[in-house]
């Protein structure tokens, strides 16, 4: 710690964690032994940091977030699982974010320049990627994957093992029990797909022309009556030399759940 940091008088700070440069500390906030603050990292006041939580440089908790709590999963028995945010992130108020379980790989991850909004929570096991939004009281389950520069709408609900792509936009109060595809968007309880997400590919300086293959993509999956084996293998013949479509592809390929429609 540096002349810039400064730790409120108030503060809790076990002596054991390890805190950069520049950090900063506010009233009545906790800081447990296990903690990692990287530099510039900002706590608000009544903020609890706990665990094994590795807090990236520039990222800034808000008042009365929680970070690195127990999980809330009935299997857990006191390993010694980690929660990871990365950098340049804001946490806002009241958000929480378990750490993992050994069963999901120990880990609770949510990547850089993500914001999270007040109320909001990340379970055990989750894998947020860089760019992520979630907005006001959205709630992600166990081992849910959000991929890059996906928006959840508020108070959205994710089944737990789902998975979000990436640019993928989720309308408010919607609840996803199966994948939702990169590049689309989708709303509704249960949420179905509405379209390609074509505002968040423009204002995330996508091409028309690359626009024009994953609407093409999006026809061949969800307007085409095609098996998804056989929309596979439309994609892979017509549009595999696009790297978008090569994420649809290898996402189509992994999943586990089966694809909101």
């Amino acid at each position: 710690m540096d002349d810039a940091s400064f730790i409120h008088p108030t503060a809790v700070v076990d002596p054991k964690a390890e805190l950069g440069a520049g950090v900063r500390i506010g009233p009545y906030a906790v800081i447990g032994p296990q903690v990692v603050l990287q530099d510039k990292v900002d706590v608000g006041a009544h903020a609890v940091i706990d665990g094994r939580s590795d807090i990236g440089q520039a990222t800034r908790i808000f008042s009365f977030a929680s970070i690195g709590q127990v999980p809330q999963d009935s299997h857990y028995g006191g390993e010694p699982t980690r929660v990871e945010i990365g950098k340049r992130c804001a946490i806002r108020e009241y958000v929480s974010i378990h750490r993992g379980t050994e069963g999901g790989g120990g880990l609770t991850r949510v990547g850089n320049d993500c914001m999270i909004m007040a109320y909001a929570h990340v379970a055990h096991d989750c894998r947020v990627g860089d760019h992520v939004i979630m907005a006001n009281g959205a709630t992600l389950a166990g081992h849910v994957e959000i991929q890059d520069y996906a928006v959840i709408g508020g108070l959205t609900a994710i089944h737990q093992f789902a998975r979000i792509g990436r640019n993928a936009f989720i309308g408010g109060a919607s609840a996803i029990s199966m994948d939702v595809i990169p590049f689309v968007s989708a709303a509704g309880n249960r949420a179905k797909i509405t379209g390609v997400n074509v505002v968040g590919l423009r204002r995330h300086g996508f091409s028309e022309e690359v626009i024009k293959a994953i609407r093409q993509a999006y026809r061949i999956v969800f307007r085409s009556n095609l098996r998804m084996e056989q929309a596979i293998e439309e994609l892979e013949r017509h549009l595999s030399s696009c790297v978008e479509i090569q994420y649809i592809l290898e996402f189509l390929q992994s999943g586990q759940r089966g694809i909101c429609r």
